[in-house]
């Protein structure tokens, strides 16, 4: 017994030593089957945060955005320039940024905004409201299939959910959903109002407001991207802007998800990530995914979930800390692009497998 007992300590003791061996030589940014892929610090567009992100007709497509320290790109602080790539590395302005610029035309092409919302329905992208930036607030929804040419769809029939800013947007059985967000007086006029309110729409111009039977989440918005899972629409985290009446914000990092915007469950009152704002939200490889944001500072912490209840990390995140960034979910990858580290840089998350070394 004792020569067959030998052998076997032996080959459990090398067994435990070559698995300590692989997690020790995990690669940083791997963990669970993912890695980090940089693609690119420097790509063509300028760096901005709040700039829409949409995966559409193979390509990714980047939608203006903010900021306020270049003027020669940015003229009143926002830009509604549209850039697309197939490889992240390659970069192809689509539309140079007319806002601001002499000929500017409010009737062919929508103001420079960020953090609106964007949804690809109905074959389509679209922009669906805006910000306060300009003074007033933006109840726009604009639609376009080819990212140069813009339809204003609601011209002279202003949205029943104005004025707002901040929503969460998007689309879910064939239908285009804003729910949540707030007026933000200090920077355009309006009466003092947190939402939890929810309207949808076929077309953009007919709304219908939705009422939820039973507890739904609170007051919220300052999301980016949008979860659809599971043939549920998915409300992860979020929060509030200071204004003057309530110059303290909210950050949650509760989870609900919804069948039809009327019925909600809280699957978790506080998930183990980090409450946050001005996050990102998608869902990629089967999994719901809750990237970076913002809570009294930038963050870089990347986590995901198959069912909204357990959560797990990947850790050692290779890019900086950032808020309001645009992320993709195209070609297999999860996509991490700018955002408020004002960097033009381009990241991909994939599988381990299908990782290359670089």
């Amino acid at each position: 017994m004792r020569n067959t007992i030998v052998p076997c300590l032996v080959a459990a003791m090398t067994l435990l030593i070559s698995c300590k061996r692989t997690q020790a030589q995990t690669p940083p940014g791997q963990a669970e089957g993912y890695r980090w892929i940089k693609v690119t610090m420097s790509a063509p567009f300028a760096p901005r945060d709040g700039a829409g992100a949409l995966t559409y007709k193979g390509k990714m497509w980047l939608l203006g955005g903010w900021n306020p320290r270049d003027k020669t790109h940015f003229p009143k602080i926002c830009t509604n320039d549209v850039w697309s790539s197939q490889d992240g590395l390659n970069w192809t302005l689509i539309k140079p940024n007319t806002f601001g610029m002499p000929g500017f035309n409010p009737e062919r092409d929508w103001e420079g905004r960020h953090t609106a919302g964007y949804v690809v329905h109905q074959d389509k992208m679209w922009i669906v409201g805006g910000d306060p930036l300009q003074g007033h607030y933006q109840y726009d929804v604009w639609n376009s299939s080819d990212g140069a040419t813009w339809t204003h769809v609601n011209k002279g029939r202003p949205v029943p959910w104005g004025p707002r800013v901040l929503a969460y947007t998007v689309a879910f059985k064939d239908k285009i959903w804003v729910m949540g967000g707030q007026t933000v007086p200090q920077f355009a006029p309006a009466e003092e109002r947190f939402h939890d309110d929810i309207w949808c729409s076929s077309d953009g111009v007919h709304w219908t407001r939705v009422t939820p039977k039973g507890p739904h989440w609170s007051p919220r918005g300052m999301i980016g991207g949008g979860v659809v899972f599971k043939d549920r629409m998915w409300m992860l985290g979020g929060g509030t802007y200071d204004t003057p009446k309530t110059p303290k914000r909210s950050f949650y990092n509760d989870v609900w998800s919804s069948p039809d915007g009327v019925s909600w469950t809280r699957h978790l009152e506080h998930a183990p990530w980090h409450p946050r704002q001005y996050h990102d939200v998608a869902v990629f490889d089967g999994k719901m995914w809750v990237l970076e944001g913002w809570n009294q500072q930038n963050r870089n912490d990347v986590w995901y979930s198959a069912d909204g209840v357990d959560w797990h990390q990947v850790p050692n995140t290779p890019w900086k800390p950032r808020h309001a960034a645009s992320v993709f979910v195209h070609d297999d990858a999860l996509w991490m692009v700018a955002g408020n580290n004002m960097e033009p840089d381009v990241w991909k998350l994939t599988r381990a497998a299908a990782a290359r070394v670089q």
